[in-house]
């Protein structure tokens, strides 16, 4: 009985097999291939209002979205007596418009049950909205009306002052955030890029109302605003929106037109003592490129071939990074990280390490061995594996749609375009280790770097001796 009940099972999946419906279900279960995956990410759209706004779109379909406004606004458009004002701007910009008072816009965001916020760097400004696809339009409104409409009280402006000093205080302590603010002030010294996002003391208690509405009369024009959206989001019906909202944004200036400065990178050397510290944060750099120029893709293959590590992550000495399976056998850092930092038409390459006092010099010879290396017998299977950890990194940031929404204003205010998935992995994958070595000997090879150091840093290597170590010599 048994038997025959086996048969008839074997008779009744044989015949299910045989069906087509159930085949061709099973086939369209198979995983996709990766090609596959990257060519049917959905496509970016934009397009541009007539007075030059942008709305750039990527639509997912989802239920939720996240849209912001990417402004070509940042601390790098300051003098030294407004320092400080596109970050002072950020936080007035919540606090009440003529349309709605702090309350009122407190409380709509909170029933969309969405996310409001913002944050300011070196050449962008940045106001985004989480929330759900169905009320964009409204968090749309909200934005307009933040960026045309705020009331700039002065009793707000008086309250945010004490706020903004106490964030001051909290950036002192984030140790990272202090040595790379150093390091920009001695790359960068005289230039915009060397001042601070935040600004000095003496300016934050300064600033004035007038200050705030004169740099967004001078800098908030339609040409340099990007209204970028991702997840579920019609890009025709955006575009409908944003003529709503920002059609009549102005395009002229109200005295000459802000122009990028170059900055002059200068070798030079930051050193902040403090030997109750029990670990020394310090940061080398020299001088890289901006986003658009061609040697951006190989260095950033030579950054990710430096790597990172850090003694908590346990790996010990199992990483691919030549820098790290030293460290790991010698002890010489409790973590390090690569950098590269790019701007319009510059940029930080280095890293960024915290030790004990006892060993700065050791990790020092090391890092500057491996620097070397890259300039003169990097291997390509070296490369090979930088390049596959460096597309797999770029995808993994595109995790969710605030991610993606960042990637599409960002790269809107700094190519002009979104660059597709697809053409950025031919760049890379046409990159070999000749083409690293030959960049890496152009920026790194002899060249007077950048050193900002924090801590108990008595036995920092002396800068006359770490340029030396920029070179080898060649028989």
């Amino acid at each position: 009985m048994a038997s025959n009940l086996v048969k008839l099972s074997s008779s009744l999946l044989r015949k299910t097999l045989k069906k087509p419906s159930v085949a061709r279900r099973w086939k369209t279960n198979q995983a996709v291939s990766y090609k596959q995956s990257i060519i049917n990410v959905p496509e970016t759209r934009v397009s541009t209002l007539s007075n030059g706004f942008r709305i750039a779109t990527e639509d997912s379909g989802l239920p939720t979205c996240t849209v912001g406004l990417w402004i070509d606004a940042g601390s790098r458009y300051e003098n030294d007596r407004n320092n400080g004002v596109a970050h002072f701007l950020e936080h007035m910009i919540f606090k009440g418009t003529s349309n709605r008072s702090q309350e009122q816009l407190e409380l709509e965001v909170e029933n969309m049950g969405a996310h409001l916020n913002a944050y300011t760097s070196r050449e962008q400004t940045v106001y985004y909205a989480k929330c759900f696809s169905k009320d964009l339009e409204q968090s749309v409104d909200i934005l307009a009306d933040i960026i045309q409409n705020s009331n700039f009280g002065e009793e707000e402006i008086e309250r945010e002052r004490g706020v903004i000093l106490r964030e001051m205080q909290e950036v002192e302590t984030n140790l990272q955030e202090v040595v790379f603010d150093h390091l920009h002030a001695s790359a960068y010294q005289g230039t915009p890029l060397g001042r601070t996002i935040l600004g000095p003391t003496e300016n934050i208690k300064s600033i004035s109302r007038k200050d705030i509405v004169q740099y967004i009369e001078g800098h908030y024009k339609a040409p340099r605003i990007v209204l970028a959206a991702a997840g579920g989001v019609n890009h025709d019906q955006l575009c409908k929106i944003a003529e709503k909202y920002f059609g009549k944004i102005g395009v002229t200036y109200p005295g000459e037109v802000p122009m990028i400065q170059p900055c002059r990178f200068t070798g030079s050397e930051i050193r902040v003592r403090d030997d109750d510290m029990p670990l020394a944060h310090i940061a080398v750099a020299v001088e890289s490129v901006g986003w658009t120029h061609p040697d951006n893709i190989p260095l950033m293959i030579a950054n990710t071939i430096i790597g990172s590590w850090d003694r908590s992550h346990g790996a010990g000495v199992n990483v691919a990074s030549k820098l790290g399976q030293n460290v790991a056998k010698l002890s010489l850092c409790n973590n390090f990280q690569s950098f590269n930092t790019c701007y319009t038409d510059t940029g930080l390459w280095g890293v960024y390490f915290v030790c004990d006092r006892m060993v700065i010099d050791d990790f020092i010879f090391n890092l500057q061995h491996e620097w070397m290396r890259l300039c003169s017998s990097v291997t390509e299977f070296e490369v090979e594996r930088a390049k596959n950890l460096l597309k797999a990194n770029m995808l993994l940031q595109l995790d969710g749609t605030t991610p993606i929404c960042e990637d599409i204003g960002r790269q809107m205010l700094c190519y002009g375009r979104r660059i597709p998935f697809p053409e950025l992995e031919a760049r890379i994958d046409s990159v070999n280790s000749e083409i690293v070595r030959t960049a890496c000997t152009r920026y790194i090879y002899d060249r007077c770097p950048a050193v900002a150091g924090v801590g108990p840093i008595e036995a920092l290597t002396d800068y006359n001796r770490l340029r030396s170590g920029m070179y080898w010599l060649r028989w």
